[in-house]
């Protein structure tokens, strides 16, 4: 597990937010990020801002309850970063997307709870898989505006892969640290996308 200062995390979630925008995976105000400070707080990411143009002033601390530590308001998901963090001790840092690819792959299947990913070079890029022959298991769960009833919904299913994915909403992945996290993010999307061409290939094939 790797720990910030406020001022480090504050610097690392800017540039994650920059650098998810400009992939088109934090479009309008969505999204939210954190990592675990060495003080036992948590920085995240200011509700309502947006991530493409984030400052220093849109990150803010919560303690792990979720309740405010400067008076300011975090984002409503603030909750299942918390229990990221108190399920998985070695987490440093956690990342929630939005890509138009990731929520159309639960709205193309919609009666799917996980998918499985095999065979891909990609999979090398997920801590503690060390070749393509493995295979990993996302889980998938339905939406709530109640962040407890996801959790208790999506923890049980949670496993090798540190990752998980809303239907209808998005993405959210994790690891010890924030270059991690973001590797997370990024082999995971680039498996759905993977899969998503497949399966398109397959029925116009």
């Amino acid at each position: 597990m790797s720990t910030f200062s406020f001022p480090d995390a504050a610097h690392a979630i800017v540039a994650a937010g920059r650098w998810l925008d400009a992939k088109g995976w934090a479009p309008a105000t969505s999204g939210n990020y954190s990592c675990r400070l060495d003080d036992g707080s948590f920085a995240v990411t200011v509700s309502g801002r947006h991530k493409g143009r984030l400052t220093h002033d849109d990150v803010m601390r919560v303690d792990a309850a979720g309740a405010s530590l400067d008076g300011r308001h975090p984002s409503a998901e603030t909750g299942l970063h918390l229990a990221t963090y108190a399920m998985f001790p070695d987490v440093g840092a956690v990342l929630h997307t939005h890509s138009p690819t990731a929520v159309a792959l639960t709205r193309a299947f919609p009666a799917r709870t996980n998918w499985q990913f095999a065979g891909h070079e990609m999979l090398k890029a997920i801590p503690g898989i060390t070749t393509n022959q493995m295979q990993t298991t996302l889980p998938i769960v339905d939406n709530s505006q109640d962040m407890a009833t996801i959790w208790n919904a999506v923890s049980p299913a949670l496993g090798a892969v540190p990752a998980f994915l809303i239907r209808n909403h998005g993405l959210y992945g994790w690891g010890k640290d924030m270059v991690e996290a973001e590797r997370v993010i990024e082999a995971i999307e680039w498996l759905i996308m993977a899969e998503l061409a497949e399966a398109q290939f397959r029925r116009t094939a």
